[in-house]
This record gives structure tokens, C-alpha cells and sequence, in this order.
């Protein structure tokens, strides 16, 4: 039915409950963070996010490689249209 994506996690970081199987969910459509993710090249030195200081290990660089494996390159302007359009729905 579903394929799960698995891979060894090896970080200090608190470890979420999947175990480090990645959702099916988050990997059928490019989203705004996984472009902003794509176009600083998966750096994690200079993602905002890194720099938070959140205490989970994030887990974009494998979700932009496996949507560059199953979706190919990120449309951007249907990415930010997409999300334009859930926040009008939101106002609505």
C-alpha cells in the first residue's frame, strides 16, 4: 500500500517515536519548507531552523531526497501558489 522510508538516525538529538521511518505524507508533495530547505542546498549551518535551537533532530535533507527522487525539481511558484491558496482558505 504505502512505502515507508526508513533511515539510521545517528544523533544526540531527542529521537521521535517513528523511529526514523519518515511519513508517507510528507513526501508526496514539495511544501515551502522543503523548498527553502532545497535551496540553501540542505545547509544546516544556515537554516533557521538549526539555528532555533529546537530540540528534535530535523529531518528535511532526507525528505528533499526523496522528493527529488519521486517528484523530481520543485515547481517554486506552484509551491508558494499552493500556499497562498490554503492561507485564503484560512481567512475565508
Amino acid at each position: 500500500m504505502f512505502k515507508s522510508y526508513a533511515y539510521n538516525f545517528d544523533d544526540e538529538h531527542f529521537v521521535c517515536q517513528t523511529n526514523g521511518v519518515i511519513s508517507d505524507s510528507i513526501v508526496q508533495n514539495w511544501t515551502q519548507q522543503a523548498l527553502e530547505c532545497y535551496k540553501i542546498n540542505c545547509n544546516c549551518d544556515i537554516c533557521p531552523i538549526t539555528k532555533a535551537k529546537y530540540s528534535f533532530k530535523c529531518q528535511m535533507k532526507h525528505i528533499v531526497d526523496i522528493l527529488l527522487k519521486t517528484q523530481g525539481l520543485p515547481d517554486e511558484s506552484a509551491i508558494y501558489q499552493k500556499g497562498q491558496d490554503v492561507e485564503d482558505d484560512i481567512v475565508a
